[in-house]
């Protein structure tokens, strides 16, 4: 018997990334500021390093990408939502990529170091 991902997320802390991926995205003022469009993963050290948001655009064309930290993340009460740590206009501002474009390299630890410092947030290989 399949879990909700309510019940995945409130009790245990784990959801299959297919159900994150795609996931309604809202900001604290309950903004939808985009969907989750993929999960960066870095497989040495077992943890989720980017969420990759898809932001703007209509109807999938002019959509932006943001490698933001997962920790920039959190589940809203219902688990239907990831809600964002972030304000509209920081994401408006924020380094980000086209779809279509050649992606960041992931592996780059200073680019990765300028993505987590715009946020806020402590690059996890730093701790």
């Amino acid at each position: 018997m399949k879990e909700t991902s309510e019940t995945s997320v409130g009790m245990h802390g784990v959801i299959p990334a297919s159900e994150i991926i795609g996931k309604t995205v809202v900001n604290r003022q309950n903004e939808n500021v985009g969907k989750i469009d993929e999960l960066v993963i870095d497989a040495k050290k077992n943890r989720v390093m980017y969420a990759v948001l898809s932001f703007g655009g209509f109807m999938g064309m002019g959509n932006k990408l943001f490698a933001m930290p997962w920790e920039a993340f959190e589940f809203s009460e219902t688990g239907d939502t990831l809600i964002l740590n972030v304000d509209k206009e920081k994401l408006n501002a924020a380094p980000g990529f086209e779809k279509g474009d050649k992606w960041p390299d992931f592996k780059d630890t200073l680019w990765g170091e300028s993505i987590y410092n715009y946020y806020n947030y402590s690059p996890p290989w730093k701790s």
